[in-house]
């Protein structure tokens, strides 16, 4: 790999982006690049860096998003470049993939209260921090500055460069009832390493009626952690973040949840 595309990516990775390192790591017969030959694929697709243009390239980066949104972190590619694909290389390439940059994610759905101290609560222990909410007055970078911050109606949200992966969590705080079901809603099947919304017990059994007549799947409802965080006692908003990162915390580092919240005692 060249420095200029070392410092790059670099400077990316340091702008809080995320994206995929394609290295041609075997070569056999006639190929377009060399051994060690590298490009930078972006989210949005576009590319720094080449392995050899042409097809391979296209490939290339199609399997390199593919690999982004499957929340897997490594891929291995082997391309045979035949006449029959168009490439009259003859030879065969093997592309090592891994995705650089992709931390361990917060998403909030809500900026009020409990939102904006969860926000600053998970910065301040390493997370990567988004916060969404409809409302602009709530989510910006001056009432929240800890996180990046997304303000569109809530179905549009995987359309603003919002991913979900294997290292992300969700936490479901909104305004109300029926928007927590839509969080819920859109969430499901999105992988994620943690899903948990705030609310009663009544509450969460309303909203799972809910979800479960409109046809929501129960494997989705089971794995959201509800009532939210461990029972500290919690009343203000920064205690409840206490507990809300502490429960994601113990999910993180593979604590056994049942026992931390009593549930085993007799």
């Amino acid at each position: 790999m060249n420095k200029e595309l070392l410092a790059l990516i670099n400077s990316e990775l340091e702008d809080g982006e995320f994206g995929v390192l394609c290295t041609v790591t075997e070569e056999s017969g006639s190929t377009p690049r060399s051994k060690g030959a590298s490009m930078w694929v972006r989210r949005d697709g576009s590319i720094s860096g080449t392995i050899g243009g042409g097809l391979i390239e296209f490939e290339a980066i199609k399997k390199a998003k593919e690999l982004l949104a499957s929340g897997e972190t490594v891929m291995v590619w082997k391309k045979n470049l035949t006449e029959k694909d168009g490439m009259l290389c003859g030879g065969t390439a093997t592309v090592y993939m891994e995705v650089l940059g992709r931390e361990d994610e917060l998403l909030i759905f809500g900026a009020g209260h409990v939102g904006k101290a969860v926000a600053q609560a998970a910065a301040l222990v390493g997370f990567r921090v988004t916060v969404w909410d409809e409302r602009e007055e709530y989510a910006n970078r001056e009432n929240i500055p800890w996180a990046r911050t997304v303000v569109c109606p809530i179905e549009e949200i995987f359309e603003k460069g919002v991913t979900l992966h294997e290292r992300s969590y969700v936490v479901i705080v909104t305004r109300g009832h029926a928007l927590d079901a839509e969080a819920v809603a859109i969430t499901d099947k999105k992988p994620g390493a943690y899903f948990g919304m705030i609310g009663s017990r009544s509450k969460i059994a309303a909203v799972r009626k809910m979800l479960l007549a409109r046809g929501m799947s129960e494997e989705h409802l089971n794995r959201i952690h509800q009532p939210i965080g461990l029972p500290i006692m919690a009343e203000t908003p920064e205690e409840i973040a206490v507990s809300i990162l502490a429960e994601i915390i113990a999910v993180k580092r593979g604590g056994d949840i049942a026992t931390l919240r009593g549930e085993d005692r007799p």
